[in-house]
């Protein structure tokens, strides 16, 4: 691969992500990592699989060991974004338990000292979200939840962002530094 890529995972958060997806789209050179719940999301929301795969390479969590995170250490990518992450997923993160395509891509990221940009679902005690059907209403992040995403924010090599429009402006950023 002659030019380093952006590795993007989605998890199983719909935490705006369809314009998590509106943004990825408007990148050159990305690929698209989507856990198992994160395709599972994206079917709720009415996102084809087949219309991103049209536009980027896009791989799935169906293998034990996850071997695409080999491609970090042939120095095919530049940046890891994880945009939207679950509680779980940070939470995972946090412990350093690499047991799935997205967690794996983190760890491995961490140790190539490859930038990490995380948008976690759970950034603050009552966030509006969107359900499919684009209604919106309110959560409340349980204080784990928030305790994670607060140690995640100290981790090295490590950006968490809180919102949308947070996101695009560190991955422009970071685009911009290469």
């Amino acid at each position: 691969m002659t030019t380093p890529r952006l590795a993007w995972a989605i998890t199983g958060s719909g935490h705006y992500i369809e314009e998590c997806l509106e943004f990825i789209l408007t990148l050159d050179h990305v690929d698209l990592y989507l856990s198992q719940a994160g395709e599972e999301v994206l079917k709720m929301y009415g996102i084809k699989l087949d219309d991103i795969r049209a536009q980027m390479p896009v791989y799935r969590d169906k293998a034990a060991s996850a071997p695409p995170v080999g491609l970090f250490y042939k120095g095919d990518y530049h940046t890891f974004v994880m945009a939207p992450t679950t509680s779980n997923t940070v939470a995972k993160c946090v412990l350093g338990i690499a047991d799935s395509l997205a967690t794996n891509l983190y760890a491995q990221a961490g140790k190539c000292r490859i930038p990490s940009i995380i948008y976690p679902c759970d950034t603050a005690p009552e966030i509006e979200t969107t359900a499919p059907g684009h209604k919106k209403f309110m959560v409340y992040p349980r204080p784990i939840d928030l305790e994670a995403t607060d140690r995640l924010r100290r981790f090295p090599y490590t950006q968490v962002v809180d919102d949308v429009e947070q996101l695009i402006i560190a991955v422009k950023a970071r685009l911009a530094a290469l």
